[in-house]
This record gives structure tokens, C-alpha cells and sequence, in this order.
């Protein structure tokens, strides 16, 4: 009786001298059936109104989520499917009878909120808490809640678990995805780094509360606290001081991965039935922005002023994208990177040096050298375009140099290399005989007569050829559009293709309102079968849900380059459809499953012969993409669960939903991280250009998958295990223990072994170490030897 007063009394006391902390206990009900409408109701509330769960606006639509009902502005704590395009008016939230969570669109197309991967039970009821947290009972038991899946935040009383990621959004107010994560990690570790980046010791920029012990969690305590506990030990992450509440305050505590990369603290205050509050910092893991590594993009620098973050690209490159959320995306040179000397030109170097400079290197060449001599070397170097001065060491680097930063306590100097092109000669012509002054001023007037002449002459000329270009370019469109609408069916029988523009309207009603989903694409959207042709033609519909393609024309010319292709190892893409933020597009449908079916189970595993013809087919597939296309394509997403068959059992390569177009004269591109993890080339993570080595290195995981298939092998693994995956493959080929590798089954060793060096070639770290996809079908064909493969993993032995 003693212990329950004490109890009583350390309650009481913290209840009226600290103020009002939020409460998990006090809830809403909300019953089976209830819904919310972006036209009419569109929030539940907690029982205060503190917290509303439902629609809120974004980008010129809605998105759903949970916000902090603060003052002027709405402050955003959780948002559903976050990266999914803005919703339309007119788009409903149900509780479902049968007890499921659903979004219905203003199209009828229906999605789930509680973003999980495996079934829930049914659903009696659901609760928006006053802490903020929204949860799925059946009947007293708790099947699902918000602070299990968090976006970007964490609130007073919630738990980042082992292996949880806060990942920040775009910006304050677009909460997509962004650039930055914080991961609890399994090994007691709480790590912030770039979102798109290998996530190793080198790229994280902040590390708090290292604990040591295995399975750690963070939790924002309800008085502020940011700690890491494992088992009933803590440890503080932010400083013990707490402040002062009034007796008529609630505070809610929110930890925010914030859109620069920081890791902030923030208090608010609410008084008077939480008519009125306010916001306050109370801690922030880094005072100084540029620490945030990845805030300023490749062959550009971070430098600090007046408390901000400001990028600006090397000397002799130019940002891909000036605005200010785009200057994250780093720079490019402003010249072409040419030899030391070309033709009857010579190339002059000029270099650039910036004190007070560190950055991320990885050189090829470090020497003991002065400054001056360093810059020298450097010069004189064709392979060297920024040197990296320090303590008497003088590295030499390519490009790109990445994670660069202005600091003025840093010894360092950097030496970035420009060139720009003169002629090596300039021949003297003689002067002019000499002129009388009238001769003089007569000349200059008919000079002057002569130049005007040119000038309108070329004038009237241009005007006259603009007119007759926009009248053929008209009368060429009209045409186009008059034979397209005469044929609904125009291209998709003939021999000689011609992409359709599908509305959405056709979309629908030929998957029957989008109803038979057959998989899901590798950028988040679904796959629909569907018939067209009158119900002959039976056809794969892939939604994309994410903005890899910027606006409209873009997603026009990068499907109509992919469209030209036709290649029996291809799979033929139909048509497409732009709705909005939506786009689909529409591919021939394969009847026959994937790979990843074949490889997964033991019943189906091909036998050897076809396994070897497989490969062969995937790699003339991809051939084709790299060398034999008008516009060349790096596919970006080669794995098992692209590479189709037909009805003839005919391997075929789909989905070019990340595709990158390359010009002839292009060796690579800088784009945004593509492809799923596991088959993803290293360069991925690097910020640098991307080529059509990229998929010589998912070929090379392909490769290896489909030799050394058991039935039971994991498709789509983690990182880590495909480098135990390399790391076994490769041991067993140096101790030649190569029937390891496939068990009891009768293969041709010989054939085996070879293919075993292509697949380790492949998978080198280094892209120039990766053949190109020729040389692998010649190696595959016997035509070409095949060197010894170097390990795959710079760390195995």
C-alpha cells in the first residue's frame, strides 16, 4: 500500500510542477466503415485536436499522412506511400467493413496505407492517439501503428528499433523521399550518411550514441530526452537540460532527419486548448551544415555563411541544375575533356589551386613532392585533372572528387586542373596600302552599305526558311495525327511499329479498372494484365510511381527511343500513357514467368544446355541495347526478375522503366541512383558518371545466379549477402573446387569454368576492369581468351 502511494505522489508531483506531457492513452475511436474525402471531412482527430491523421496538401494535390495541428502551417510527422505521386480531389480514406485501411482514388483504384509487406489481420477499430500516433486494433490487440514505420520523424515516447531509418524528405514542404538517412544499426550505432550511397565508414558524417552492445534502440524520451538503450542501459545523446514548462503548457517533442541532412530537436508549446503554439530548436547534431556529406554533388564544394550551407562547382565545371534544390546534383566540366594535344591543336593548361580545402579522394598516384612541383607533375600529367596538396604529399586524382568542403582550419590545397584550346600558328598577312582620307571615309560607307545589305538579305533569308519549316513540320504533324486517329489499333499489328499514345480511359477499361495485378516494377508501381484489340490482345500494363523522368516531353523522348528497338531478346514495348503525375506503359505480355520463377524453384531449375543458350540470350539481348541501337540504352535494372519468356520459351529482357538513353558520341551520364540492391554496380553510390558498364555488372551477378542455381538461392538478397555470394564463387574458383558450386549435377566443366571467369569479370569493382559486352559474348563463344578475373571484393584474400 505504501509503494502504490509513493507511486501516487511522484505522479501527482511531476503533473503539476513540469506541466502536461501528451498522453498515449487518450485516443479516438474510429469504427469500421468510417471514411474521409478530400472534398468534405478530410482528418481525424485526436480527442484534444492536437494530432490529425488523413489528407493534407502537397504539390497542387494531397498526400495522407499525420501532422502536428500547429499554427499558421500544418507540421508533418508521417506520411503514407510518401513517394507516390500527389492525389487528385475527390479521393477517399475508408476503414473498410472487413476491417483493412484502403485509399480509393478518384478512378477507383484502391491501395493500402499501412505500408507493410506482409497481410494484417482484420481490423475492429483505429485510434489517432494524442501522441501522435495512429494505430489498427482487432479488438484489443494492436496489429499495426505509425511509430512502427516512421518517415522522417520521431515523436515524445516513439522507438527507432534495430535497423529502423528515418530518411529525409525533398523539402519543409514536399516530403518524398530526399538525400539523407539515419539508421540505427544493428551493431548499437546510430549513423547518418547520404541516402544513395554504399553506407559505409567513410560516408557517414555523424555518429551518435555509439553504444557497442548489439540490438540498440533510440528513443525520444517524453521529457525531450534522445537516448540509446539496450536492455534497461542508456545513454544520452542531447544534453540533460530540459526546459521549463508552465502548468498550462502540453509540449510535443519531435527528432527530425531534416531535408540539409541534420539531425534537429524541436519543442512545441501549446497553451489555451492548444489555440496557440510555438516551435523551438532545442538541439541539432551539427552546428556547421557542410559536415553534411553529400549536400553539395560531385566536382562541387560546401562552404558555410551565415549559418547555411552554399555549394559552388570547382573552377572549369558548371552545375547540371543552378536552382537551389538542384545545385545537390553536382557539376560538370564546361570544356570536352580532350588528349594532351589533338590535331592542329594544342591544348594549354591552366590550374586553379583553392587553400582551405578538404575532400574525399581516391588517388591513383601519392608523392612526396612540394607545392610547387605537385602542380608541375599535374601539368604534365594527361591523366590528372585535380591534385590534393598536404603535408608534403602530393596526390594525384580523375574526376570525380566528391563529399569537398571550404574549411578554414584545414592545411590543404587543392589544384584543380582547366584547359581551352589555340591555335598552335597564326600566319602574318601584310598591311594594307595607304589610303588618302576622302578614299578612306568613301570605303567605309560602302563597307558600311555592304554590311547592311548581308545583314537584311540574311535576315529575309532566315524569315523565309522559318516560314516554310513550321508549314512542312505542321502539315507532317496533322498528317501524323489524321492516320493515328483513322487506326486505333495503328502499330500494334504491323511489322514496322509505331508507339500509341493509350488514354487513360483505355488503360482502364482494358485491365478492368486496373483489377489483375501479375507483379510489381522495380520503380514502385504495379503490373496489370490486360487485353486490347478487342479482348485479342493480351498485354502488361506497369504504372510508375516515382519522378525518375523530369516532366512530360522527357518521359516522351526517352519511350520513343525505347520503343525503335526490336531485337528478339527484347520484349517490345506498345504504347504509353501520360495522366497527370501518372505514367504507364504498356509492353507485349510474356506468358511464361521469369527467371527468378525458374531459379527458385527446384522443379523448374533449367538444364544445363539451356542455361548456357540462356545466358548467351540475355547477353545478345544487351548487345543489342549498348552497340546495335540508334540511340544506345543502358538498361540500369538487369536481374532475374526482368528477363522474361515467351510463349516459346524464348528469353526476352523487360522492363525499361529506368532506362538511360545515350548519344553515340557519349561515354556516360550522371543521373540518380537506379536499379535494385544486389545488382547494382558500385559506381551507384559514387556520384559519378554512370555507362553501360553499369549493366555488365548486373549481367555478371545474373551470370553467377543462373550457374550456380540450387532451387533454394535468395533472388534480390541484401548487398552483404551477394559479397558472401562473390566472395564463395570466387574461392572455390581459386582452389578449383568449381563442382562445389553446383552440387551433384553433370555440367561441362570446361564450359562451366569459363563461364565462372566471365561472371568474376564482370563484377569488378572497377568498371574499366568489367569487359564490354561484346567481349563477353566472344569469351562466352569461345572466340576470344578469357584472362584470369582478379577477386571481385577489394577486401577478399
Amino acid at each position: 500500500m505504501a509503494l502504490v502511494l509513493v507511486i501516487f505522489l511522484k505522479l501527482f508531483f511531476l503533473l503539476v510542477t513540469e506541466g502536461s506531457l501528451i498522453n498515449e492513452s487518450v485516443s479516438s475511436n474510429i469504427s469500421l466503415g468510417s471514411s474521409l474525402n478530400t472534398d468534405t471531412n478530410r482528418s481525424w482527430l485526436s480527442p484534444s485536436g492536437l494530432f490529425a491523421f488523413g489528407f493534407y496538401q502537397q504539390d497542387g494535390g494531397f498526400a495522407v499522412g499525420i501532422w502536428l495541428t500547429t499554427k499558421p502551417d500544418i507540421t508533418v510527422v508521417w506520411t503514407a506511400n510518401r513517394d507516390d505521386p500527389p492525389l487528385s480531389s475527390n479521393s477517399t480514406i475508408k476503414l473498410t467493413g472487413d476491417g483493412r485501411l484502403l485509399l480509393f482514388t478518384t478512378y477507383g483504384e484502391q491501395k493500402s496505407i499501412t505500408n507493410t509487406y506482409s497481410e494484417l489481420e482484420a481490423a475492429t477499430s483505429a485510434s489517432m492517439f494524442d501522441s501522435g500516433n495512429f494505430v489498427l486494433y482487432n479488438h484489443s490487440e494492436v496489429i499495426w501503428q505509425s511509430f512502427d514505420y516512421p518517415s522522417d520523424t520521431i515523436l515524445g515516447g516513439q522507438t527507432l528499433t534495430p535497423g529502423g531509418l528515418l530518411v529525409s524528405s525533398v523539402s519543409a514542404s514536399h516530403h518524398s523521399s530526399g538525400s539523407f538517412v539515419l539508421e540505427m544499426q544493428t551493431d548499437g550505432n546510430l549513423v547518418a550518411c547520404p541516402r544513395n550511397s554504399p553506407r559505409g565508414p567513410s560516408d557517414a558524417y555523424w555518429v551518435g550514441g555509439m553504444f557497442g552492445l548489439l540490438y540498440s534502440a533510440l528513443i525520444l524520451n517524453l521529457n525531450g530526452s534522445l537516448c540509446t538503450m539496450n536492455g534497461e542501459t542508456q545513454k544520452l545523446i542531447n544534453p540533460s537540460s530540459r526546459p521549463e514548462l508552465r502548468k498550462d503548457e502540453t509540449v510535443v517533442f519531435r527528432a527530425t532527419l531534416n531535408s540539409q541532412g541534420n539531425f534537429v530537436l524541436y519543442s512545441h508549446r501549446f497553451r489555451n486548448l492548444f489555440t496557440n503554439s510555438t516551435g523551438m530548436m532545442e538541439w541539432e547534431a551539427l552546428r556547421d551544415p557542410c559536415k553534411v556529406k553529400g549536400i553539395c554533388g560531385a566536382n562541387s564544394y560546401c562552404y558555410t555563411t551565415a549559418g547555411k550551407a552554399e555549394c559552388r562547382c570547382f573552377p572549369g565545371f558548371l552545375f547540371f541544375n543552378s536552382s537551389r534544390n538542384g545545385k545537390s546534383l553536382g557539376c560538370y566540366r564546361n570544356f570536352t575533356e580532350e588528349t594532351c594535344s589533338q590535331g592542329g591543336l594544342q591544348l594549354s593548361h591552366n590550374i586553379t589551386a583553392l587553400d582551405n580545402m578538404k575532400a574525399e579522394v581516391f588517388p591513383y598516384s601519392v608523392l612526396n613532392l612540394s607545392k610547387e612541383a605537385c602542380i608541375n607533375v599535374c601539368l604534365d600529367d594527361c591523366n590528372c585533372w585535380v591534385g590534393l596538396y598536404a603535408n608534403d604529399s602530393c596526390m594525384l586524382l580523375k574526376v570525380p572528387v566528391i563529399y569537398s568542403v571550404l574549411d578554414k582550419s584545414i592545411l590543404a590545397t587543392v589544384f584543380i586542373k582547366t584547359s581551352f584550346p589555340k591555335a598552335k600558328h597564326q600566319l602574318h598577312k601584310p598591311l594594307p596600302a595607304l589610303k588618302s582620307p576622302e578614299q578612306g571615309a568613301l570605303a567605309e560607307r560602302r563597307k558600311l552599305v555592304s554590311i547592311l545589305a548581308i545583314t537584311l538579305g540574311f535576315f529575309a533569308l532566315m524569315c523565309t526558311l522559318m516560314a516554310f519549316s513550321s508549314f512542312f513540320y505542321y502539315r507532317v504533324r496533322a498528317h501524323r495525327y489524321q492516320r493515328m486517329s483513322q487506326n486505333v489499333d495503328f502499330g500494334l499489328t504491323n511489322d514496322h511499329f509505331t508507339l500509341r499514345s493509350f488514354s487513360f480511359e483505355e488503360l482502364h477499361k482494358a485491365t478492368d479498372g486496373f483489377k489483375e495485378v501479375i507483379g510489381r516494377n522495380s520503380i514502385g508501381g504495379e503490373v496489370y494484365k490486360g487485353f486490347i484489340s478487342e479482348g485479342k490482345k493480351a498485354v502488361a500494363v506497369k504504372r510508375l510511381h516515382t519522378r525518375m523522368l523530369e516532366g512530360d516531353r522527357g518521359f516522351r523522348a526517352e519511350i520513343t527511343a525505347i520503343a525503335q528497338t526490336h531485337h528478339r531478346n527484347l520484349v517490345r514495348l506498345l504504347g504509353f500513357c501520360i495522366h497527370g503525375a501518372a505514367k504507364l506503359l504498356v509492353y507485349e505480355f510474356m506468358s511464361n514467368g521469369s527467371l527468378a520463377d525458374l531459379l527458385l524453384k527446384p522443379e523448374t531449375l533449367p538444364g544445363w544446355k539451356e542455361r548456357v543458350s540462356l545466358a548467351l540470350d540475355v547477353a545478345r539481348g544487351i548487345l543489342y541495347l549498348h552497340q546495335e541501337c540508334e540511340t544506345r540504352i543502358i538498361h540500369c535494372n538487369i536481374k532475374p526478375h526482368n528477363i522474361l519468356f515467351d510463349e516459346s520459351s524464348t528469353a526476352k529482357i523487360s522492363d525499361f522503366g529506368l532506362s538511360k538513353l545515350l548519344r553515340q558520341d557519349q561515354s556516360g551520364t550522371l543521373t540518380g541512383v537506379r536499379g535494385t540492391r544486389g545488382y547494382m554496380a558500385p559506381e551507384w553510390h559514387k556520384n559519378t558518371l554512370i555507362s553501360t558498364k553499369v549493366d555488365i555488372y548486373s549481367f555478371g551477378v545474373v551470370l553467377l545466379e543462373i550457374l550456380c542455381c540450387t532451387g533454394d538461392m535468395k533472388i534480390d538478397i541484401s548487398c552483404e549477402d551477394k559479397i558472401s555470394f562473390f566472395t564463395w564463387v570466387y574461392r572455390c574458383f581459386v582452389v578449383m573446387e568449381l563442382k562445389s558450386l553446383v552440387g551433384d549435377e553433370e555440367v561441362d566443366i570446361h564450359m562451366f569454368e569459363k563461364m565462372v571467369k566471365v561472371g568474376l569479370l564482370c563484377i569488378q569493382d572497377d568498371p574499366e576492369a568489367r569487359p564490354s559486352i561484346k567481349d563477353v559474348i566472344l569469351m562466352l563463344e569461345g572466340t576470344t581468351d578469357i584472362p584470369i578475373p582478379p577477386s571481385p571484393v577489394p577486401s577478399l584474400i
